[in-house]
This record gives structure tokens, C-alpha cells and sequence, in this order.
């Protein structure tokens, strides 16, 4: 018998300003369902994670809220373990970044660095926001894009034109935190020599372990050449104070990972039988596994073992990378309510069907996985309903009812049972190499093989002949003994199923255990395991999400100018004096820029047998040729008035503060040129 494996797993730290959503549930999904499947093998498995709590951000939001830093992260961890138990993650330790472990490691493991020639020190010259007397962020810098010029950008990389580059490039910048002009500041700053680390950096990317897409993505970076990191931050900062440099802070990337090795600490001081060292000494016959997203293989891949390597420290085995989540093939969206919160998926749904349909779409790759809300309803009803619980239903009634909850003391078809038994291997091997859907799939065939079984013996028929009643009870043990191996492979992914599954078989489901059949055995009496998906939940749980926004942005609007608070509505008026203007519908049939005008847009409008030339000042809104052909509404029966470039016949109904942000009245689609407006 194999030794048994002592492995540590992380997720990537959830950031403590935020709620977690379906797209934080991938990572946790994928790294549990791996976890639960190495427990049933009888390996050794720590899993471990905490907040992520320093940093600029959470400074800001906590001012903004009038709390300590504290007092906000100390909740948001609260609501983040209460969501990941909600979808049965099994983690045995959740702790934060902001820990007496963390701070102890973390200047412990800069200390050995600086004595090892790894850390140095220069003068920098950063943008500084003068009201709020801070250094900015890349982030909290926004301006014009040196590239592309488009406005609005953040200070690192421009959304638009995808370009990077330094914050002071950009144009016009403005400080995110006050809207004040930035302006140039020096302030000496440390830096980890990352370059020396280069040799040892492509050693380990040359191991084989990493995936190809992680080890192609270094290459590039090798390529580029790497650079020297910056890893401290001036007060005001919430995080850890540099080691001996007053007001100097620790880059929250430099704590964040430390936060895996100050998480397993905490572990080890509250167990007590667990020793830190033989897991993170660089002789350590442990494994170490990593389970991120995409967006951070830069820190994880290159800063972190190089931190690890010049500290003396172990390094992973492996970082296992995944992709994003979509739904419906595009990006959660907050107004189309499918940007959605792990505690608004609860409130509607089994966490259980969210972990089979992950699991079922999931591989070793970089892949992005679509949550497609459709197909999510019919494949979560089609295999865990249809094809794996109905097995167990279809056949528990006649055992109850016919033999006391008593199995046959044989098995009614030898070959077959050793077909599904035969399948552990390959099954195993899926899920060792995370290529959960294939393991899925392979499940899922073994159940319509069980299911054909059912349906080509009859129960149902063979009930109602006489003298087949051990005919009856091996048939339907035979069901029931099929169940019980699927539920067993399906029980790292549903483990709240799986047991339910041990509750009726009285019997607890191990990986070796379904070597044999269940022979004689005394099962319990059904009991509805799972239910089916209702599409109806689906979408209440889309109109939560909507609402939730809707609510979020609500509780920010009284902090901004609203637009009645910048024109208040005019003085009453009464009826006849509303009943005097005459609105219509009109066409425009031409536009065209008045030269001598800077504001002007000379247009023709058709009324519906009658032609009438407006002026309108519009020209900074609207390009004259997008205007031709669209309906609009005019002030039809105002005085013409003359101007020097022609005479005006109306007035042309826009909304908007001026400048580009003006908008035409545009009727919906029916309405006639000439119509009067009601």
C-alpha cells in the first residue's frame, strides 16, 4: 500500500472589500472538489485560506464607511467564510493577512532577504495627491491615454486601446481618491531584486509541473527581462510596517502570499500536532499546490517563489491556473443581474447544482468557463436528477416495501458491477489531473449503463409475477449497488449528497469500499436526496442580482449631484398655457454644419408634407450624417426667427447638460412624421 501523501492546498486570498461572487466560487469549487478527492484516497490534506486585507483600497473604503480598517475587514471576513461554508468548502483553516503570524513572517522573511543581498533602496519620483497628502496608486490615478487618447483611464493600462504604461504618462491626470491635480514627488522606496533570481526561476519552469500555458507566459517574461520589485508604500498605508524604516509599509503583494505560510502557522500553533517547518523547510517531503486565477500567475509564478528561494523557504509544486467565469457568454453584469453574489446564488439554489455544473465544464487548462443559466437548469435535472438519484429512487421502493429494507444476499450481475469497478483508475486519474470533466462524463456514462440495466430488467414487471421475488430484490439491489459506486466517484463534487447517499445505505462511502457489492445489507427507507433544478428560481435569483445593484448604486447617489439637484424643475404653470405649445413628430431628411457657428447644425425636417429649417445647437453632440433619417419631436408653432445664417422654423426637443452630453427626443418606432405629440 501506497504511502500516504502529505499535501498543503491554498486558494487565491479573496481581497477584503468585497463581496465573493460565482467567479470567486470557480476557484473554491475546483481546489475543494481536488481536495475532498485526495481525502478519499486517504492522503494527508491541510487546506488552507484567508483575506486579503492591507492595501490602499481598503484604507479608502474603510474612511468612506467611518470605520477602522479593522472593524470593515473583520466583518467582510465574516461574510466570506459564511459564503464558503454556504457551498460546503472545506477548508481547515480561514485567517487573515492582518495576523500577528502574518506580520511575524513577513518581516522575518524580509529581514533574511536584505541580509541576503536581495532588497535594495533608490529615490522614485510618484504622482501625490496634495489634498489627501498621499502617494497614488497606479489605480487611483485616472486621466487621458498617452496611446489612444481615450479619457477616463486608470493610471497602469488603458481598457480601451489595452496599452500600458507609467501613470505619470498619462494625460491630464487626476487623483481618483479627491479629483485633485496630481503633482511629482520623491520618497525613497525598496525594491526585490527579482533579476537574480532568473537562473533558478527558469529551472523551475523547465520542472514540467507547471501547466504549458503558466510556463509559456514566463518564457515572455524572460524574454522582456525582468525587473526589479517595488515592494514598499508610504503612510498612510494599512498594512505592516517595514522592519527598522518608519512609515515605510510592506506592498500588500509582498504580505498577500506570506498569508498562505501565516494561515498554515495559525493552523499548527491551534492543533498542535502539525509542524510548520516539515511543511515549508526547502527539504520538505511535502507537496505545495497553489489554486489561483489567471489575472495574478505574474506574482505567483515569478515574486513568490523567488521570495520563498532567498528566504530559504520551500516552493510550490505547482500553481494550478484557471480561467474566468462568464454567463451566458459574456461578462457578469451587474445590470443584467448575472454579476452574482455567492449569498444571492444561496438564497435561491442548492450550492450542490453550482459545484456538479463546474466540475462537469472544468479541465487542467487556462480555459474560461461560461455559466450558460439554460444549460446549468437542464444538465444539473438531466444527470444528477434523471441519471444518478432517479437510479437510487426507481429501485429503493420494492426493497422497502417487499424486503424490509433488506439487499440480496448476491449480485445479479457480476460483470457488470466489476465494469464500474474497473473505471476507478481512470476516473481517479481525471481527477488527480483536475480534468474534472472528463471524470464527469465518464460517471455519467457508467449511470446510463446502470439505467439500461434497470430498464432491459423491468422491476416494475417482474414485481407482478409470482414467485420472482428474488428475482425483484437481486434486480433492484443490483440498481441500488450501481448507485452506490456512482455516488461514491461523484462524492468529492457532491458532498452533501454523497451524505445523504450514507444516511440511506447506512454505510459510509470510501474509495475501497465499493470494491464489493453490498450483500445482505440492511438499507433505510428513501428519502428524496436531491431536487430538481426549477427554472423559476433561476431567474428570481437574476432579479435579485438586479435589485442588489440597483440598490448599491442607490446608496451611493447621495454623495452626487442628481440632475434636479443641478435644475431644479421650473415654476407650475397651468394647463392652457401647456395646451399652447404644439409638439410633432418629425424626420430629419438633411443635416449639415453652419461654418461660421460653432454650436450650430443646420437641419431639415419633414412634418409630413410640409418641410421646415431648424437651427439647433447640436453640432458637439452629433455628427450631421448620423442625424438623417431619424424621428425626433419639434416645437412646431414657434415663432420663426431670424437668424444671420437663415431663418429658424422650430425647435428641436434635446435633453442633456450641453456639450457632448446632449441627447435628441427620439419617439419609439411607429410614430408618423406630423404626428402631434399628446
Amino acid at each position: 500500500m501506497a504511502t500516504p501523501r502529505k499535501i498543503l492546498v491554498t486558494c487565491a486570498l479573496p481581497y477584503a472589500n468585497g463581496s465573493i461572487h460565482l467567479g470567486h466560487m470557480l476557484e473554491h469549487i475546483q481546489a475543494d472538489i481536488w481536495v475532498r478527492f485526495q481525502r478519499l484516497q486517504g492522503n494527508t490534506v491541510h487546506f488552507i485560506c484567508a483575506d486579503d486585507a492591507h492595501g490602499t483600497p481598503i484604507m479608502l473604503k474603510a474612511q468612506q464607511m467611518g470605520m477602522a480598517p479593522e472593524q470593515m475587514i473583520a466583518a467582510m471576513q465574516q461574510e466570506h467564510q459564511t459564503d464558503f461554508a454556504g457551498f460546503n468548502i472545506s477548508f481547515d483553516n480561514y485567517h487573515s493577512t492582518h495576523s500577528d503570524e502574518n506580520r511575524e513572517l513577513a518581516s522575518n522573511i524580509y529581514l533574511k532577504l536584505k541580509d541576503n543581498g536581495f532588497i535594495t533602496s533608490r529615490t522614485i519620483s510618484q504622482l501625490f495627491d496634495p489634498e489627501k497628502e498621499m502617494f497614488l496608486p497606479d489605480r487611483f490615478v485616472k486621466g487621458t491615454c498617452p496611446k489612444c487618447k481615450a479619457e477616463d483611464q486608470y493610471g497602469d493600462n488603458c481598457e480601451v486601446c489595452s496599452a500600458t504604461y507609467s501613470p505619470t504618462e498619462l494625460i491630464n491626470p487626476k487623483s481618483a481618491v479627491s479629483g485633485a491635480t496630481p503633482v511629482m514627488k520623491d520618497s525613497v522606496h525598496f525594491f526585490f531584486d527579482l533579476p537574480q533570481f532568473e537562473s533558478m526561476l527558469k529551472e523551475w519552469t523547465k520542472s514540467g509541473s507547471l501547466q504549458k500555458e503558466t510556463a509559456n507566459k514566463m518564457q515572455e517574461w524572460f524574454e522582456s527581462g525582468l525587473q526589479q520589485w517595488d515592494i514598499s508604500r508610504d503612510a498612510p498605508y494599512f498594512g505592516f510596517e517595514i522592519p527598522g524604516e518608519p512609515g515605510k509599509y510592506f506592498y500588500v503583494w509582498l504580505d498577500a502570499p506570506i498569508g498562505y505560510m501565516g494561515s498554515f502557522k495559525n493552523l499548527c500553533d491551534k492543533r498542535g500536532d502539525l509542524n510548520f517547518d516539515e511543511y515549508w523547510r526547502q527539504d520538505s517531503d511535502a507537496e505545495l499546490y497553489h489554486f489561483i486565477g489567471k489575472d495574478i500567475v505574474y506574482f505567483h509564478s515569478l515574486f513568490w517563489p523567488a521570495m520563498l528561494d532567498g528566504a530559504g523557504y520551500r516552493k510550490p509544486d505547482n500553481v494550478f491556473v484557471h480561467g474566468y467565469v462568464t454567463v451566458n457568454n459574456a461578462k457578469m453584469s451587474k445590470s443584467r443581474g448575472t454579476f452574482i453574489q455567492a449569498s444571492t446564488y444561496l438564497k435561491h439554489l442548492d450550492p450542490e447544482c453550482l459545484r456538479y455544473y463546474y466540475a462537469a465544464k472544468l479541465n487542467s487548462r487556462i480555459d474560461d468557463i461560461d455559466l450558460n443559466l439554460e444549460d446549468f437548469v437542464q444538465r444539473v435535472n438531466a444527470d444528477v436528477v434523471n441519471k444518478v438519484v432517479n437510479l437510487a429512487s426507481r429501485n429503493a421502493g420494492f426493497i422497502a416495501k417487499r424486503f424490509d429494507g433488506m439487499l440480496s444476499a448476491t449480485c445479479d450481475d457480476a460483470a457488470l458491477y466489476q465494469s464500474f469497478i474497473d473505471a476507478k483508475g481512470s476516473i481517479a486519474e481525471h481527477y488527480e489531473n483536475r480534468e474534472f470533466g472528463r471524470a464527469i462524463r465518464e460517471i455519467i456514462e457508467l449511470a446510463d449503463k446502470a439505467n439500461q440495466y434497470i430498464d432491459e430488467k423491468a422491476p416494475w414487471v417482474v414485481a407482478k409475477e409470482e414467485g420472482k421475488d428474488a428475482e425483484l430484490q437481486a434486480i433492484c439491489s443490483m440498481g441500488i449497488n450501481l448507485f452506490r459506486v456512482l455516488m461514491t466517484y461523484l462524492k468529492p463534487v457532491l458532498p452533501i449528497l454523497a451524505e445523504r447517499t450514507e444516511a440511506f445505505l447506512n454505510e459510509t462511502l470510501t474509495w475501497d469500499g465499493i470494491d464489493q457489492p453490498l450483500l445482505g445489507h440492511q438499507i433505510s427507507k428513501f428519502k428524496a436526496l436531491f431536487n430538481r433544478i426549477d427554472p423559476a428560481h433561476v431567474e428570481a435569483m437574476v432579479e435579485s442580482s438586479k435589485e442588489l445593484a440597483a440598490a448599491q448604486v442607490q446608496a451611493a447617489a447621495p454623495a452626487q449631484e442628481t440632475e434636479l439637484s443641478k435644475e431644479p424643475i421650473a415654476d407650475e404653470i397651468e394647463f392652457d398655457d401647456f395646451a399652447k405649445v404644439d409638439l410633432r413628430v418629425a424626420k430629419i431628411i438633411s443635416a449639415e454644419a453652419v461654418p461660421e457657428a460653432k454650436k450650430l447644425l443646420k437641419i431639415i425636417v419633414d412634418l409630413g408634407g410640409e418641410t421646415r429649417q431648424i437651427f439647433a445647437g447640436i453640432k458637439s453632440a452629433y455628427e450631421p450624417e448620423d442625424l438623417i433619417g431619424k424621428h425626433t419631436v419639434i416645437v412646431a408653432n414657434l415663432k420663426p426667427r431670424k437668424m444671420r445664417f437663415g431663418m429658424s422654423e422650430g425647435m428641436i426637443l434635446a435633453a442633456g447638460p450641453g456639450g457632448e452630453d446632449l441627447w435628441i427626443l427620439e419617439p419609439h418606432e411607429g410614430a408618423q412624421a406630423g404626428m402631434r405629440i399628446m
